[in-house]
């Protein structure tokens, strides 16, 4: 079993930064891809970002440039570093956990709770 803690969310004005946390319980995190998640009130969820084993990452087109995903292994912990924000980054953001994933966003077997971005204009 692997528990996921995330931390870092909060409010930021538009062209701000935030960086966020997510600490991972479990001997397997070195082996897990660990991915980013987030979620706006009446919307699907969605792929942010993902980091496999080897430090390989993954990013939909919404993010990338502004955000970066990393990992520290010794720490059990995996980053997301978010610049230039904007409103439509508003969303719940949780990491999500597994060893069976599929180019970073599908197949994952452990979810956390989830932290609030706010980004106001």
């Amino acid at each position: 079993q692997v528990q996921l803690v995330e931390s870092g969310g909060g409010s930021v004005q538009a062209g701000g930064s935030l960086r966020l946390s997510c600490v991972a319980s479990g001997r397997t995190f070195g082996r897990a891809t660990m991915g980013w998640f987030r979620q706006a009130p009446g919307k699907e969820r969605e792929f942010a970002a993902a980091i496999n084993w080897s430090g390989g990452t993954y990013y939909p087109d919404s993010v990338r440039g502004r955000f970066t995903i990393s990992r520290d292994n010794a720490k059990n912990t995996v980053y997301l570093q978010m610049n230039s924000l904007k409103p439509e980054d508003t969303a719940v953001y949780s990491c999500a956990a597994g060893t069976n994933v599929v180019l970073g966003r599908v197949g994952y077997d452990f979810w956390g709770q989830g932290t609030q971005v706010t980004v106001s204009s």
